[in-house]
């Protein structure tokens, strides 16, 4: 089949015109230009052994099994000796002979794979490779039947332990260098390298610099001999043993294909899927490895009513009841908090039950520090845009091709990891340039090869507004914005301004997978599914047409922060939550004040939590393994997943939801995921009038005096979350927690070592990094280290003046990188 057409656009392709003719075993393909042998090989289904090549990484020519005969090199002159394929660029009129038509090829095969097997352990039987190994697989149909070496095979101690999650067996190494590779082209973590020489090279660690990656597991799974293993999956089963199951990582906003394997009802590993549009081979080792949080005993499995001021078992008749109850008694003076964790259909669940049986426009999905800025940039830039629509907006790959990429309060490899690898690509590939609106040049932004544009938490929109002369903008350029600058009162208009005067097209990038599903569902007060506002009229008989109801509420309603602070003045006389977690406010104690106050609260949680403790009612529903449904990434693509583990009458959000409707009267219409979804689709988006963009001029940012500092924050990709869970290993390999500050500002505030970071509600005692590029009058330290989170100690956020002074040495105690402690 030949593609003539592009499969988003419908337009017509140009034909190529830089396509290289040869011929591959007496067959005649035309590639382009700059194709390897080995690619051009596997166009005709001919298919070379190899261990070392990767479409994704840089040809390198390790291990030597491509070996492939060249009888005419397109010059009229054949290579005297077989070549690697992988290494080779095709050329007009060259002629290749691979092991299919060369018996020169086929033998020079049979030697090398021989060779690689005189040391390889028969390790099979145990070996976590095993039923997938490359190397097994080609020893079988690559290589000779008995083996002809005798003598002792060489061994070494085994494992050792790269990182808490990466174990190396040496003796099974082959030297391909795919891991290595991997860690210094594709996530800039150059913390493994090959030592030493000849019958002795291995790979080896820096001592001085441990292997910390956000992305080592994928090494693990492009090691094509089992040298590399995942110290929480060694031993616990064989691939023969395991259903495997497509779905979708759950854990950020990148949509990323995962593979998921299960035996018995149990996952026992994810694996990176392939997909090249989103993220290609790669996935972060929180989507790969924190997958166990559901297992504890703090897992629901019965609903919960509070009965003489504790928590019982109830059946679910019983627990309905007593919901249908309380919420009827609180009419529409309700509050809705759902979290990132609700699929699409989840979050339209809510929100029609919100509208149409609560009769509430108080629903927020951002259990975060938010701005009603925020949700007027979300309903006039955001909502209703995408592929959801046929709208395609910034994608993977308009990233790679940008012209530049501006970054305001936004942290790639700590918020988006996949959003990273793909700007690492493109900087090392095509030099993309970048810049970053930081306090300071994080290691991740220097991978990226951005440029720090020094700013003070709290000053983005001001600088936004006097940008360096070297920073150009164009129509190619893209301009990429986390949820964060939502703490920066202006920026998110800054931001537009910005965008509308150069061209450059605005992508924003929320931290959590669900948060923009819950857009285009509607989770916030000022909007109704598909971007439509809720003051609008003919949108709001839009959307009570298609529910069947006589109308919507039309008075705008609470958001997150609101109705919580109602809640404890009682203004609020019920709360349904889902997904919430006190701990991402600002200050987490107003949230568990609105939670006790609040006349009646019902939970829909699938783990017990500080939510579920002073609900009335508590229902459990399933685990993200447990449903189907789909999330929209930052992009605004539709990523669809199946159920993985069936479970005999399962509960999800839909089903409470359906039930609690039923109870009130009403019917919600929304059993399962595939009816909520095609009732969104139905639904559409809004074609009228879009909101207002908001207008909010910068802020005056606070200056520090002496002895004080403003702070900056940002949560990190590993950290104290609760997805993180019973993965010891995994939390072993968090960054160890600092706090930074450039060398100006650490003598002003008499710091050497350690600093006592406070103010009025608590303090923060951490171990100090100088950063020379650090903006002066600016500490930074990570939002949740566990038991050093940010919002507990400080109740403070990114731009709020803070003190800082010396604080005492501990006594030195060893550091635990094993996971052995964990």
């Amino acid at each position: 089949m030949t593609v003539t057409a592009d499969a988003k656009t419908g337009d017509e392709l140009a034909p190529r015109e830089d396509l290289v003719t040869l011929t591959i075993d007496d067959v005649e393909v035309s590639v382009p230009k700059g194709t390897l042998v080995i690619r051009a090989a596997e166009l005709i289904g001919i298919d070379i052994p190899r261990f070392c090549d990767h479409p994704l990484l840089d040809p390198v020519g390790a291990c030597r099994q491509c070996l492939v005969e060249i009888p005419d090199a397109g010059n009229g002159r054949g290579m005297p000796k077989p070549q690697a394929s992988c290494t080779i660029e095709v050329a007009p009129g060259m002629v290749i002979k691979t092991q299919v038509t060369s018996p020169v090829a086929d033998k020079a095969q049979h030697g090398q794979l021989e060779f690689l097997l005189i040391n390889h352990p028969l390790d099979c039987p145990i070996c976590d490779k095993g039923g997938e190994c490359p190397l097994q697989n080609q020893a079988m149909s690559h290589g000779n039947g008995e083996t002809r070496f005798t003598d002792v095979k060489r061994t070494y101690p085994k494992p050792i332990n790269i990182s808490a999650q990466v174990l190396l067996d040496r003796e099974r190494c082959v030297l391909c260098a795919r891991c290595t590779r991997f860690s210094e082209q594709v996530a800039g973590d150059p913390f493994i390298t090959l030592i030493e020489r000849g019958a002795l090279q291995q790979v080896g660690i820096y001592e001085r610099q441990p292997f910390e990656s956000y992305f080592s597991g994928n090494t693990i799974q492009i090691c094509p001999v089992g040298a590399l293993t995942s110290a929480a999956y060694r031993f616990r089963s064989r691939p023969f043993d395991l259903v495997s199951t497509p779905s979708v990582a759950e854990h950020d906003a990148c949509g990323s294909a995962i593979r998921v394997d299960h035996r018995r009802g149990i996952v026992m590993r994810r694996l990176a899927g392939d997909d090249p549009e989103v993220n290609e081979e790669w996935i972060t080792d929180k989507d790969r490895f924190a997958f166990r949080y559901g297992r504890g005993e703090d897992r629901l499995t019965r609903p919960l009513v509070r009965e003489d001021g504790a928590l019982r078992p109830a059946s679910w008749p019983e627990a309905i009841d007593v919901a249908v109850r309380g919420l009827a008694a609180a009419g529409s003076s309700v509050g809705v908090l759902t979290g990132g964790r609700l699929t699409l259909e989840d979050a339209y669940g809510y929100s029609k039950f919100a509208r149409s049986v609560l009769g509430t426009n108080n629903i927020d999905f951002r259990s975060r520090p938010h701005t009603a800025e925020e949700a007027d940039f979300l309903a006039a830039t955001v909502a209703g845009t995408g592929p959801l629509w046929g709208d395609w907006g910034v994608t993977y790959a308009e990233l790679e091709r940008a012209s530049s990429v501006l970054m305001v309060s936004f942290e790639p490899e700590e918020e988006a990891g996949t959003v990273f690898l793909r700007l690492r690509k493109a900087f090392r590939k095509k030099g993309l340039t970048s810049w970053t609106l930081a306090p300071y040049l994080s290691n991740g932004a220097r991978k990226m090869g951005a440029t720090l544009i020094p700013t003070v938490p709290g000053a983005e929109a001001s600088v936004l507004e006097h940008l360096p002369a070297d920073v150009v903008l164009d129509s190619r350029s893209v301009i990429l914005v986390g949820e964060r600058a939502a703490q920066s009162s202006g920026a998110l208009s800054a931001v537009l301004s910005l965008s509308q005067q150069t061209g450059a097209r605005l992508a924003w990038i929320p931290r959590r997978a669900g948060d923009r599903g819950a857009i285009e569902a509607g989770c916030l007060p000022n909007l109704l599914p598909g971007g439509r506002p809720v003051s609008d009229a003919a949108a709001r008989i839009d959307t009570a047409t298609t529910w069947s109801v006589d109308a919507v509420p039309s008075l705008e309603g609470r958001d997150a922060d609101e109705m919580l602070i109602s809640a404890a003045n009682r203004e609020l006389a019920a709360l349904i939550v889902a997904g919430v977690d006190p701990s991402d406010f600002i200050d987490p104690q107003v949230a568990i004040d609105g939670l006790e106050a609040a006349g009646f609260v019902v939970s829909i949680e699938a783990r017990a939590s500080l939510v579920t403790e002073r609900a009335d009612v508590v229902f459990p529903v399933s685990l993200i393994e447990e449903r189907a449904g789909s999330f929209m990434n930052w992009e605004g693509r539709h990523r669809r997943f199946e159920v993985v583990i069936e479970k005999n009458n399962s509960m999800t959000d839909l089903r409470v939801l359906s039930a609690l409707a039923d109870g009130m009267g009403s019917d919600l219409g929304l059993r399962n995921a595939a009816r909520a979804r095609a009732e969104l689709l139905e639904l559409g988006r809004w074609e009228g009038q879009r909101p207002a963009a908001p207008r909010i001029e910068p802020a005056r940012v606070g200056r520090p005096g002496h002895g004080t500092a403003v702070l900056a924050t940002w949560r990190l990709a590993l950290d104290a979350s609760r997805a993180l869970d019973g993965e010891g290993p995994l939390r072993a390999t968090a960054r160890t927690p600092v706090a930074r500050m450039s060398a100006r500002t650490a003598a002003d505030g008499g710091v050497d070592g350690r600093v006592i970071i406070g103010n009025d509600r608590g303090s923060l005692t951490l171990p100090v990094e100088i950063v020379p590029t650090m903006t002066d009058g600016v500490v930074w330290v990570p939002n949740r280290a566990p038991g050093l989170a940010v919002s507990e100690h400080l109740a403070a956020s990114a731009g709020d003046i803070v003190t800082i002074g010396p604080a005492a040495q501990p006594d030195a105690e060893p550091v635990d990188r094993t996971g052995a402690g964990s």
